[in-house]
């Protein structure tokens, strides 16, 4: 695959990432909870159709030669859930601006978990971009009074989610599998204790909102298909680069599109968030290029 097919991908996995608040926001009327039941379900029942029609063999065996993974996935998978949960919630009840800055946080909070836990190194500049970050949310909670919680929240546990992914050496679609099928006894006991869940209703069944609650799984899939694809392709640096396109279309989303409120405070705290990105950004391509020119 040609370097500029691979980026092509991964401009589409990021546009279907950036652009999924106008999906969720058409099925609002289903509570968020219930939202995460339906894109759990449906990615798993996706990932099982594309195992076999993509004829992956034995995947299954590292689970059995170590069953410590799948008691790992199914905690993965809970804590994607849970993040997905906040994300989702976040976008239908208007918070879609702090959704966005937990994003633009996650891969600033990923190398300083890989600090902290993989003992990897951080040059001068990530630590810079890092303290930035962290000047960025004191102004949200000195000036507005409380903690962006939204915004760290979906952070950390997204960090988490890919730290953990990375020690277990399970490929993106065997891991999915197990992920949202180790999850799915909970979404039905879930159901089970709520017998007035808007899902359970026959209106629902007999309604548009099933087939639009069903497109969760292939939209939670196929940006994720695509840019796993993108990434054997293409350099890591392109990558970083991309990654900033989904929480950029959300910030544009909310303001121009959904007409959020957006204060004074919060734009310092984006102008912040936004150095410290550069700053980020600017390491990694320097570092691509050869590193003589990264301040050590």
């Amino acid at each position: 695959m040609s370097k500029s097919y691979a980026f092509i991908l991964a401009i589409i996995a990021y546009l279907i990432w950036g652009l999924s608040p106008i999906y969720f926001k058409m099925i609002e009327s289903v509570p968020a909870t219930e939202i995460i039941i339906h894109r759990i379900i449906w990615s798993a029942v996706c990932c099982t159709f594309l195992i076999f029609f993509i004829k992956q063999k034995q995947w299954w065996q590292p689970l059995l030669t170590h069953p410590r993974y799948i008691v790992i996935l199914f905690g993965t998978g809970f804590m994607l859930s849970m993040n997905w949960l906040t994300y989702v919630w976040a976008i239908n009840n208007n918070y879609m601006l702090e959704a966005s800055l937990g994003y633009y946080i996650n891969p600033l909070l990923s190398v300083l978990l890989g600090t902290l836990v993989l003992k990897e190194k951080m040059r001068k500049l990530q630590w810079i971009a890092i303290f930035l970050a962290v000047i960025g949310v004191m102004i949200q909670i000195i000036l507005m009074g409380q903690l962006p919680w939204i915004s760290v929240f979906l952070a950390l546990t997204f960090a988490l989610y890919g730290l953990i992914r990375k020690i277990v050496p399970i490929n993106v679609l065997s891991g999915m599998m197990v992920e949202t099928w180790t999850l799915v006894p909970v979404t039905i006991g879930w159901l089970l204790f709520h017998s007035n869940a808007v899902s359970l209703s026959p209106s629902f069944w007999h309604s548009h909102m099933i087939l639009l609650c069903m497109l969760a799984g292939p939209i939670t899939l196929i940006p994720l298909i695509l840019f796993n694809v993108a990434a054997k392709h293409l350099p890591y640096s392109s990558i970083g680069f991309l990654q900033y396109i989904s929480p950029t279309l959300v910030f544009l989303l909310a303001i121009f599109y959904f007409h959020e409120n957006f204060q004074i405070e919060k734009l310092l705290t984006f102008a912040f968030i936004w150095l410290a990105l550069i700053l980020f950004s600017l390491d990694t391509y320097l570092i691509r290029r050869g590193g003589k020119f990264v301040a050590r």
